[in-house]
């Protein structure tokens, strides 16, 4: 019997090993397959490009060559070159010959991904031919997204952000849609504006996990229907995928409604998070009303609580988020410390207005220089 349960055991241990092993091989080799698209679509647009640069697809006969070129390639090849495709690759040459993803021939990395031609002359003249190359890790229905982005600093950060992240092409289309990048810029200085285009979002400090407004539109409330702190806890609980998406990076879900006893009284957090990446808990309250002074207080005896009786020696203060409807800036710095670890953020049941926050990032940005050009003139 003995005999019969160690067998067992050990086939369990290898199956999981090698269904491990086959679940990675195939992940490579979907990966390997839409990096390939995507430099043979980019490639595609830079023929198509060139050919309109040597007057050949210009006014009346561009539309006449693609379509021509468009049923040529389905009869060889089936389906997926129509002529709407051939548009697209040409927009996603425009878009990234000259992106933060072209790279120098000499810093470029081997890449196997690269689209063979199947002929070895070809394919070297097609490398002679410029100095630059191209590094793609996303799919072409990511590309799709992106390079519907005017602004490039924002299509940058959303493509780094949706590499380290692994977003899904439905999350990365959520994320560009509910503005991630204007309403993260919006709370950070010009410098830090200027990282997120290189960097992403990095987590160092407590104000780098805040945005303005966190949008909540996946909860499916009404915003001009009337709804309880209860409804709007129990809501996010129900989405908390999502509530952790639009959160950002590093937190984890601990527990709602959280017990506490202090002086014979109980206290109830709304919901408790943890950010690994700034090692700390991250105490969230729900406010549907106007926000008061008495709330601010409240949080910030919630925060000291767990910073004494809680937080491990290791780890960094607690942070506390009032995500309330509407917040008031004025009334959170009278009323709290300057070194106070706590932060009011709005939050709304629908998506922003994408116009409206590019121009205040754009004003923003346009403050920051004539402060930095007076500073010099000084």
């Amino acid at each position: 019997m003995n005999d019969l349960v160690d067998i067992d055991n050990k086939v369990t241990s290898l199956y999981e090993k090698v269904s491990l092993l086959i679940e990675q091989a195939r992940k490579h080799v979907a990966n390997t397959v839409n990096t390939t698209e995507v430099y043979t679509k980019y490639y595609v647009g830079q023929h198509i490009v060139e050919e309109e640069q040597h007057g050949v697809l210009r006014a009346k006969y561009g539309q006449q060559v693609l379509h021509s070129l468009s049923k040529r390639l389905t009869e060889r090849f089936g389906k997926g070159w129509s002529v709407d495709t051939l548009e697209k690759c040409r927009v996603f040459y425009q878009v990234y010959r000259n992106s933060a993803t072209v790279l120098r021939k000499s810093e470029m990395p081997h890449n196997d991904s690269l689209p063979s031609t199947g002929n070895s002359e070809i394919s070297a003249t097609v490398l002679r031919k410029s100095e630059d190359t191209v590094s793609f890790s996303l799919s072409w229905s990511h590309y799709l997204i992106l390079m519907r982005i005017e602004n490039p600093d924002a299509r940058s950060f959303y493509e780094i952000e949706c590499k380290q992240q692994d977003w899904s092409v439905r999350q990365l289309s959520r994320q560009v849609g509910s503005s991630l990048y204007e309403r993260l810029a919006l709370s950070r200085d010009k410098e830090a504006v200027m990282r997120l285009a290189q960097e992403g979002q990095t987590i160092e400090k407590p104000v780098d996990i805040i945005k303005n407004p966190i949008t909540l539109e996946f909860l499916g409330l009404k915003p001009d229907v009337s709804y309880t702190e209860s409804k709007l806890e129990n809501a996010i609980i129900n989405k908390m995928q999502q509530f952790l998406l639009e959160l950002g990076k590093g937190f984890l879900f601990e527990a709602r409604q959280k017990r506490f006893t202090f002086d014979e009284q109980h206290f109830y957090v709304d919901l408790v998070f943890y950010n690994r990446l700034l090692q700390c808990y991250v105490l969230v309250d729900l406010k549907t009303d106007k926000l008061t002074h008495q709330d601010l207080g409240q949080m910030q005896m919630y925060v000291n609580y767990y910073d004494r009786y809680v937080k491990q020696d290791f780890e960094k203060p607690t942070i506390g988020i009032l995500l309330c409807e509407s917040k008031n800036d004025a009334l959170v710095e009278l009323t709290l410390p300057k070194e106070a670890n706590i932060y009011a953020s709005a939050y709304q049941l629908y998506l922003p207005d994408k116009h409206l926050l590019q121009s205040k990032l754009r004003q923003w940005i346009d403050e920051f220089q004539e402060i930095s050009e007076l500073k010099t003139t000084d």
